[in-house]
């Protein structure tokens, strides 16, 4: 697991902007090259598909959505039952949205992606 973490990081450090959007039809997004490699490596289109959903809800309080994936510490897993959090938020810390996770396969333990224009990316392809 720790191989596949190291190899996701240092391939999502080579996305700066994007030469492609691909769409999610049905919800009418997009994302970037970057979520297209990270989906096709982590295999975690549901990130993909769950933010854009979640994110283009907010969209009528905030034009700009950062979104964070964390994974909860054992201590905090222990005590609140979830393993995993996604915060939505205006850019500006003020908390939109949060959603908690009983279970999650996806391997790194934090993630900060973007929501703007109708487009779900990496802070680096913004």
């Amino acid at each position: 697991m720790k191989a596949q973490v190291k190899e996701i990081k240092e391939g999502l450090q080579h996305f700066h902007g994007t030469e492609m959007f691909y769409s999610i039809p049905l919800i009418r997004t997009r994302f970037t090259d970057g979520l297209k490699y990270l989906a096709n490596i982590a295999d975690c289109f549901w990130l993909i598909t769950d933010t854009s959903v979640i994110a283009k809800s907010l969209m009528n309080r905030s034009e700009f959505v950062t979104i964070d994936f964390k994974r909860l510490s054992k201590e905090k897993q222990a005590f609140s039952g979830y393993e995993a959090e996604i915060i939505y938020t205006d850019g500006n810390d003020n908390i939109l949205e949060k959603h908690s996770y009983h279970a999650t396969d996806f391997p790194l333990d934090e993630l900060r992606l973007f929501f703007v224009n109708g487009t779900l990316m990496l802070p680096s392809e913004y």
